[in-house]
């Protein structure tokens, strides 16, 4: 459990963050990350939805950004109920769980939960390898935002002690932030080579993002893509030598 960081992004009340607090401490976890809260998220309100678990509420890390706050983690689930083109494979809260489950401790897991009113938007969601939704009732599709991580945490809680060998065998899994520099590096490489539409380069990109996101992705493949990008980097910049560019 001390593997799984709950993340908020822009949580809108005080209210709501107690209770996600309270909802953390009530499955036994205790990694609470805020992106952008609103300034009052420490307040009495929040405290007293809390109640015992308001050391929850001291020890979160706040962020400016969603991308500073995934920076050390190894996977990270993003929460979603709106489906596009571009959002596929989604996973129900009980498989993303048997996802965690399958990964050893050392591995640094994060959920990603959006606005109240708003939800996660598609870049946030390209930090994210994995998609969870939450089968809701079509006529009120929407959830209370402590209920949703009660029913993550939930389902991850239920059989903690059935952990298997991991998804990256024996490779270490690469950090958010290092996985983040390497599409980076890619986007600009297949912009060189004229690869991506300049117009909407991350169209591409993201068909991507979701192919490697599948299983996630090791330190040592990391590295073998960095060194990919840097040599066909080298060889466009020999053809623009030679072809006076």
């Amino acid at each position: 459990m001390d593997s799984v960081t709950i993340v908020l992004v822009e949580p809108q009340g005080p209210l709501n963050v107690g209770s996600v607090c309270r909802v953390m401490m009530n499955f036994g976890f205790s990694k609470l990350r805020l992106v952008d809260p609103c300034c009052d998220y420490r307040s009495l309100d929040a405290r007293r939805m809390a109640l015992a678990a308001e050391s929850v509420l001291n020890d979160a890390l706040v962020f400016p950004t969603l991308e500073k706050a995934l920076a050390d983690c190894h996977l990270a689930f993003g929460t979603t109920r709106r489906f596009g083109k571009y959002r596929q494979d989604f996973l129900s809260p009980e498989q993303s769980a048997a996802r965690v489950r399958s990964l050893s401790p050392e591995n640094r897991v994060a959920f990603v939960f959006g606005r109240e009113d708003r939800g996660l938007h598609t870049s946030e969601l390209d930090l994210c390898q994995f998609f969870v939704t939450i089968p809701t009732h079509d006529a009120y599709p929407s959830m209370n935002l402590s209920h949703a991580v009660a029913l993550v945490l939930y389902e991850i809680g239920k059989e903690t002690e059935d952990r298997g060998n991991g998804l990256f065998g024996e490779d270490p899994p690469a950090r958010a932030k290092d996985v983040e520099n390497m599409f980076q590096h890619m986007r600009q490489t297949l912009l060189d080579v004229e690869y991506l539409d300049h117009q909407n380069p991350d169209h591409i990109l993201r068909a991507f993002r979701r192919l490697f996101g599948r299983n996630g992705l090791s330190e040592r493949e990391v590295r073998i893509l960095q060194g990919l990008w840097s040599r066909i980097d080298w060889i466009e910049g020999q053809r623009r030598k030679l072809s006076g560019e």
